[in-house]
């Protein structure tokens, strides 16, 4: 399993930072953000025997079998 950021969401949030700075703002007046969008990725393939709830695979993100 994996949880972690939406990696196309931070490249898209940075796209906005180069376009900020290259409009003038200084760079030390941007603010830091945080990710907000998350995903979970879970790969049957190596569970191994571990029986995961059908609950918690609807609501992943990606489903690897």
């Amino acid at each position: 399993m994996s949880y972690g950021p939406n990696l196309a969401d931070q490249f898209r949030r940075a796209g906005d930072y180069v376009d900020k700075i290259l409009r003038g703002t200084k760079p030390g007046d941007i603010p830091v953000e945080q990710p907000s969008r998350f995903d979970l990725i879970i790969n049957l393939t190596t569970a191994l025997g571990v029986k995961v709830p059908e609950s918690f695979l609807v609501r992943a993100d990606e489903v690897i079998e």
